[in-house]
């Protein structure tokens, strides 16, 4: 019971790595706020797991809706000890020169304004308590960057910067920040990633990974539920990588 009284938020909390943080938070003691694009998704996952979450409809990359996210948050469960910037998307696997403007707008404004405007909303708060608890989940996509996912590649660079310099700077308000960096996962996004997702896509892309295998949402997960818990009480700034490997 790791999070017992701790309060969370998890965006993109109703399926893939975000479902497993959930549940691995709920199994640990904690209550938490599963936010989610999917408002369907989302009330059915809360009604699942019971009492000890609210299902809360939100678009990570629009100001007013964030504005909600903290508003709803907070009224159900008081001051939120953690927030985990999980919700993500990717562009598919294309030349650097022929992805939309649309594209790369979209992309940068889930996986990078998200992580900025949920600090608005959540970090004064945490300021005036000294305490608050921030994770980013980013992607080995950032660190060991693949062709033609290019802009993808550089908004989960982003994320590892962000949190680096988040970390330093809110250290002396007792907020600690850190990243996890996922390999591809078997998840809704990951054919994606894959472009084309069969069995010979599936291979090479294994064959660049140790460990032999994709991860599953629990690997992210259990990392997620260390760096959040004061187990980790001495470690901010970290961009842990949970790749089977991949990036030694």
């Amino acid at each position: 019971m790791r999070l017992t009284n701790k309060t969370a938020v998890v965006t993109g909390g109703a399926s893939g790595f975000g479902e497993a943080i959930v549940k691995k938070f709920l199994s640990e003691g904690a209550r938490v706020v599963i936010a989610d694009i999917n408002q369907a998704a989302t009330e059915t996952l809360s009604q699942t797991l019971g009492e000890n979450t609210v299902a809360a409809h939100c678009d990570v990359g629009n100001r007013a809706s964030v504005n909600a996210l903290k508003t709803q948050s907070t009224e159900a469960f008081g001051p939120i000890d953690i927030v985990v910037n999980n919700a993500g998307i990717t562009h598919l696997p294309t030349p650097l020169d022929e992805v939309s403007e649309e594209e790369f707008d979209r992309v940068f404004q889930v996986n990078c304004k998200s992580v900025y405007l949920m600090a608005q909303e959540f970090v004064p708060d945490m300021k005036a308590r000294k305490s608050g608890n921030i994770l980013n989940i980013a992607s080995t996509a950032g660190v060991s960057p693949r062709p033609n996912l290019n802009w993808y590649n550089s908004s989960k660079g982003w994320m590892n910067t962000a949190t680096r310099t988040m970390a330093v700077e809110l250290a002396p308000f007792n907020i600690r920040v850190n990243a996890v960096n996922p390999v591809a996962g078997e998840t809704p996004l990951l054919a994606s990633f894959l472009g084309d997702d069969t069995p010979q896509m599936r291979q090479q892309f294994l064959s660049s990974i140790p460990l032999g295998r994709f991860a599953v949402p629990d690997d992210i997960a259990n990392a997620s539920c260390y760096l959040c818990s004061d187990e980790a009480s001495m470690v901010t700034g970290v961009c842990m990588q949970v790749d089977g490997g991949r990036c030694i």
